[in-house]
C-alpha cells in the first residue's frame, strides 16, 4: 500500500461534496486498495430541495465509475428519509430496489446510483467507504476468516457472512453495526471491507489502516529468452481466445505475476476461485493456467496452448449450463486471464483498456491469495455464487454504459508511412473504426504525434509508434515483433510507405532507380511477408491493402522508376490475394492521384519535376490542381483513408484482388 496520502491542503482545493471527491481519488490511487472500476463511497449532507425545503441527501458513487476519475458529476444524489424505512422490510428483489431509488433520485440527469447504495444508506456515519484492499479481502478469502479478523480486531471489528451484494447484504451489515457499538469496520466474507467516519479524513485514515503482507520472489526466464518465447506464442494465443470476438492481449511480467506463475502449488490456488466479486466480470471466476517448464523448450508450449485454451471454453460453458437461469445469454468463453510459469500472465480484453483492467484485478487477486495462504488456507466463492455475480443483471448493466464498438473494434492494425498524408489519415481513420494503430515510419518523431494523438483521442494503447526502415529486412521482422508484444497481433496492414522520383530516363541514376525499387517494390514485399507469416501463427485471417497509385496502371512522362515500382506493387497485391484466399487473408489495393495536401513526395521536389516533365512552370501546375479544387474533384487524404477503411473491414469482407482509384474522377486510372 502506499500509505497515508492525506494533505489537507489538497483537501481544502477539492472541497467538493464535503471533501468527498477528493478521499474517493485519493483512495483509489492505490490499487491495492481501490479495484479499478471498484468500490463505493459515500457522504450524507444537508441540501435545499426545488421548493426550499432542508433535506438530508445521500450522495454516492455511481454504477460503473471508476473512483480514480470520478468527478462530482460521478455522483448520484439521492433522498435519505425516503431510504430509510427500507430498514423495516424483510426482503426485496434487485429490481424493486433499484426501481424504488431510481424514485428517491433527488436531481435529475445524474448517474444511476451504486448496486451498493443500501450499504450506505442504512450505516448512520456521515462518510462511509466500501472498498476491497488486498490484505483484508486475503482475511475474507481465509477459510477460518471470521477467527481471524476476531483475533486482529476484536469487538472493533463485524463480520458479515457472503451473500450477494443487494437488499440482503445492506440489512446484514446494518443489524451487525447496530448490535456492534464499538465497531469501527466491517469484513464482508469473501468480499470486502467497509468503514466510516464523521469526516472524509477520519473515514479515509479508517480505511487504508491495513498491513501489507510480503511476497516471495521467483526468477522469470532471461528478458531476452521470454522476450523470443512471447514473440512466437501471443499470436497462437490471440486466435485461439479470438474465436467468439477479436480480442487484444497485454502481456505482464512484473515482479509480482512471474512469482505467482511460478510458485509452488499456483496452478492448484489459481483454480480455487475469484478473490472478490467486483473481479468477476473482467477476470472470469478463474484464469487459465497453462502448466509449462521452460526448459520443455517452446514447441511443446505451442502445442499445448490451443487445446488448454478450448477445454477451459468448454469447461466455462459447463459451468455456465449448470448454473443458468431463464433468459441468461452466455459470454464469452473464453479465458481472460492466462497464466504460464517462467513468463508470467496474459491478459485478454475487448481493447487494450479491457486487458489492462483484468491485469489490474488480476494482481489483487495474486496479493489476496497469497496473502490468505499465509494467514489460513484461500478460501473463494462457490461456482454458484460466483455465477450469480457474473451474471447479476445490475453487475452487467455497468457493461452497457460503454459506448458502441466500432467496425475495428478488437482488431490491430499496422501503418507504414503513418506519420504524415495518406498514412496519417488512415491511422486516424482506423482508430476512428475502433482499431488499435501501429504506425510505422522512419520518421519516428511524427509517429510519436501521430500515436499520442490516437490514444488521446480514442483511449489506453490506441496508438503505438514503431521506427521502421521497409527497406531492412530485419527493422521489419522487428517491427512487427514489437506490435505482437504489445497487442498480440495484427489483423490489419495497409502498406503505404512511398518515395517519388520524377526525371527522365537519361537522368535517372542508378541509385535513384534503386532507392525507389527498394522502398516501394522491396519494403512491400518484406511488410507482406512478415505480416503473412504471422497470420499463419494467428489463424484469424487478416486484410492487406496496398497503396499504390493510378501510375501502376497508367504511367506518367518523366517517372519511369515511380511508374515500375507502382506496377509491380499492384502486381505483388494481385499475387498475394491469391496466395492469402486458403487462409482467409484479403489483399486489396487502393489507387490514388494528386493527393497534394499534407503530401511529404509533393514537398520534396515532385512538383518541381512534374511540372518540368509538362514543360510548365510549377506556377501553372498549382493552377491546374486549384482548378481541380474548384469542381471539387481534388483529393485529400482523408478521401484515401476511407477507401482503406472500407477494405479493411467487415464492409469488404467478400472482396479480395480489388484495385479501387481514387483519383478524383478525372484520370481514368481504371483497370482495363
Amino acid at each position: 500500500m502506499l500509505g497515508n496520502l492525506w494533505n489537507d491542503a489538497a483537501a481544502a482545493r477539492q472541497p467538493a461534496l464535503d471533501g468527498l471527491v477528493y478521499r474517493s481519488t485519493l483512495l483509489a490511487r492505490d490499487r491495492s486498495v481501490v479495484n479499478i472500476f471498484g468500490g463505493n463511497t459515500s457522504a450524507k449532507l444537508m441540501d435545499t430541495d426545488h421548493l426550499g425545503r432542508s433535506v438530508e441527501l445521500l450522495w454516492v458513487k455511481g454504477s460503473g465509475t471508476d473512483m480514480a476519475a470520478i468527478t462530482e458529476a460521478g455522483f448520484a444524489a439521492l433522498r435519505l428519509a425516503e431510504i430509510l424505512p427500507l430498514t423495516a422490510r424483510d426482503a426485496m428483489t434487485d429490481e424493486e430496489m433499484v426501481e424504488y431509488l431510481t424514485r428517491c433520485a433527488a436531481f435529475p440527469n445524474r448517474p444511476r446510483q451504486s448496486i451498493e447504495t443500501l450499504l450506505h444508506a442504512f450505516l448512520p456515519a456521515s462518510h462511509v467507504d466500501h472498498t476491497h484492499p488486498d490484505a483484508v479481502i486475503s482475511l475474507a478469502c481465509a477459510s477460518d476468516g471470521q477467527a481471524l479478523c476476531r483475533r486482529l480486531w476484536g469487538h472493533r471489528a463485524v463480520w458479515v457472512d457472503y451473500t450477494r451484494p443487494g437488499f440482503t447484504l445492506s440489512q446484514w451489515v446494518s443489524r451487525g453495526v447496530r448490535t456492534a457499538p464499538q465497531a469501527e469496520l466491517v469484513v464482508m466474507g469473501k468480499h470486502g471491507l467497509i468503514t466510516w467516519g464523521q469526516s472524509s479524513r477520519e473515514c479515509y485514515e479508517r480505511t487504508i489502516r491495513q498491513k501489507v503482507f510480503s511476497e516471495t520472489a521467483v526468477p522469470p526466464l532471461p528478458p531476452q529468452t521470454r522476450r523470443e518465447t512471447l514473440a512466437r506464442l501471443l499470436p497462437v494465443l490471440r486466435g485461439t481466445v479470438s474465436r467468439q470476438r477479436p480480442a487484444v492481449l497485454q502481456v505482464d511480467e512484473n515482479g509480482p505475476a512471474v512469482a505467482f506463475a511460478g510458485s509452488e502449488g499456483a496452478a492448484a490456488l489459481s483454480q480455487v476461485g475469484a478473490a472478490c466479486p467486483d473481479h468477476l466480470v473482467h477476470t472470469k471466476r478463474v484464469p487459465l493456467f497453462v502448466t509449462w517448464t521452460p526448459g520443455e523448450g517452446i514447441e511443446p508450449l505451442l502445442v499445448r496452448l490451443p487445446v488448454a485454451v478450448d477445454a477451459y471454453a468448454t469447461a466455462y460453458a459447463r459451468y455456465f449450463e449448470e448454473h443458468r437461469k431463464s433468459g441468461d445469454q452466455m459470454r464469452d468463453p473464453y479465458p481472460r486471464v492466462i497464466v504460464i510459469p517462467g513468463l508470467g500472465m496474459i491478459t485478454a480484453g475487448d481493447d487494450a483498456h479491457g486487458a489492462d483492467v483484468s491485469r489490474q484485478l488480476y494482481h489483487r487477486a495474486i496479493a489476496v491469495m497469497e496473502g490468505s495462504q499465509r494467514v489460513g488456507e484461500f478460501t473463494s466463492l462457490t461456482p454458484q455464487e460466483a455465477y450469480d455475480i457474473e451474471y447479476w443483471p445490475l453487475e452487467l448493466y455497468k457493461l452497457t454504459l460503454r459506448p458502441a464498438p466500432g467496425e475495428l473494434a478488437g482488431r490491430v492494425a499496422v501503418v507504414t508511412g503513418g506519420a504524415s498524408g495518406i498514412g496519417r489519415a488512415t491511422a486516424r481513420r482506423l482508430a476512428r473504426d475502433g482499431a488499435h494503430v501501429a504506425i510505422f515510419d522512419i520518421n519516428n518523431a511524427g509517429a510519436q504525434t501521430v500515436a499520442g494523438e490516437l490514444t488521446e483521442r480514442h483511449g489506453t494503447g490506441r496508438g503505438m509508434a514503431v521506427h521502421c526502415d521497409v527497406t531492412d529486412e530485419a527493422a521489419v521482422a522487428e517491427a512487427f515483433r514489437a506490435v505482437v508484444l504489445a497487442y498480440g497481433g495484427v489483423d490489419v496492414v495497409v502498406s503505404n510507405a512511398g518515395i517519388a522520383l520524377s526525371a527522365p530516363i537519361d537522368d535517372t541514376t542508378l541509385r535513384d532507380w534503386t532507392r525507389t525499387m527498394d522502398v516501394l517494390a522491396t519494403g512491400y514485399f518484406l511488410i507482406s511477408r512478415e505480416a503473412f507469416r504471422l497470420w499463419k501463427d494467428q489463424r484469424m485471417g487478416g486484410s492487406l491493402i496496398f497503396v499504390t497509385s493510378k501510375n501502376s496502371v497508367v504511367a506518367s512522362r518523366n517517372a519511369a522508376a515511380y511508374n515500375t515500382a507502382k506496377a509491380a506493387e499492384l502486381h505483388l497485391a494481385r499475387s498475394l490475394a491469391e496466395e492469402g484466399g486458403p487462409i482467409g487473408v484479403r489483399v486489396n489495393s487502393v489507387l490514388p492521384d494528386a493527393v497534394l495536401q499534407d503530401s511529404g513526395i509533393w514537398d520534396a521536389g515532385w512538383r518541381q519535376a512534374r511540372a518540368a516533365a509538362y514543360g510548365i512552370k510549377p506556377e501553372e501546375l498549382d493552377e491546374y490542381y486549384r482548378q481541380r479544387t474548384v469542381l471539387k474533384v481534388n483529393v485529400l487524404p482523408e478521401h484515401v483513408a476511407e477507401a482503406i477503411s472500407f477494405l479493411a473491414g467487415p464492409r469488404a469482407s467478400r472482396t479480395t484482388g480489388a484495385a479501387l482509384t481514387v483519383d478524383g474522377g478525372v484520370t481514368a486510372a481504371y483497370l482495363r
